[in-house]
């Protein structure tokens, strides 16, 4: 096995595990991460599918327990647990509808670095703006919300559709302009994270099956052990982060990593290729 592909895998694999929950654009990260490791082909697309889902299986790890209690109280049909689903559910539609409907054309035209780093700055400029303001907190807890709730983020979600963007990003700073706390809209960020990225996990395993081969299992398992363990980081730093900190610092992040991008290739240091 090649080691420079191994490392290659090693560093996706983290920098997609970093940066999936935490709002500054996984996408995006992997669009530039792939185009400088040279790794943006069809063989790095199915790699990218596989460690995806291995940091939603980190997710569902760490929240392991609440999944647990859902999935019983169904069975019991609790209210509770019906309503979460549903809300999850609900959620889950706009970007469901709105990708299938306008995600070839996305692909074709914003897929590319440039572009991504304009989305960049953007949206760090929207949680600045969104920090500043006044933010009233009606709903403390993800059981707490109702189904205009959970639509609302999820229309908020769907904005992730343009790259750089950021899902997380998308939700959780929804959910601070929708009366969300700052826990109740982080959680619900990574809990719709799971029926979310799990259907376009499985949308584009079938989109590529022609593209999985064995002799790729190790990229494929050294890029998930990375991708898992990062994100479990993640997730719980985030969770801790909040407790005690606002959204501003992923602001400047996603400001100055754009403006980087954006000086490096209109000033010829870097050579980004269109994905």
């Amino acid at each position: 096995m090649d080691i420079i592909l191994l490392l290659k895998a090693a560093i996706l694999g983290v920098v997609e595990g970093l940066t999936e929950f935490l709002p500054i654009s996984s996408t995006g990260h992997l669009i530039l991460a792939g185009d400088l490791l040279n790794f943006n082909d069809e063989r790095g697309k199915v790699f990218e599918i596989v460690i995806q889902f291995a940091a939603i299986l980190a997710v569902c790890w760490e929240y392991r327990a609440k999944l647990t209690t859902v999935a019983t109280g169904l069975l019991r049909k609790e209210e509770a647990a019906q309503r979460f689903t549903f809300n999850l559910f609900i959620a889950f539609l706009p970007l469901a509808i709105l990708g299938l409907l306008f995600g070839k054309a996305i692909k074709a035209n914003l897929f590319s670095p440039v572009p991504v780093a304009l989305a960049f700055i953007i949206g760090g400029l929207i949680i600045l703006w969104a920090e500043k303001r006044k933010h009233s907190e009606h709903i403390i807890s993800v059981d707490d919300m109702h189904w205009k709730d959970a639509l609302k983020m999820g229309f908020a979600q769907a904005l992730a559709l343009i790259p750089g963007t950021s899902r997380s990003g998308s939700t959780i700073i929804g959910g601070l302009f929708f009366g969300l706390s700052r826990k109740a809209a982080t959680e619900f960020s990574f809990f719709l994270a799971i029926p979310t990225l799990t259907a376009a996990t499985l949308y584009e395993v079938v989109k590529y099956r022609d593209q999985f081969h064995a002799e790729d299992i190790g990229i494929f398992l050294v890029g998930s052990v990375a991708s898992f363990i990062s994100a479990f980081i993640a997730v719980r730093g985030l969770l801790r982060y909040i407790s005690h900190h606002d959204f501003t610092i992923f602001a400047w992040y996603r400001i100055a990593f754009g403006l980087i991008v954006l000086a490096t290739a209109y000033g010829g240091l870097v050579d980004w290729t269109k994905v």
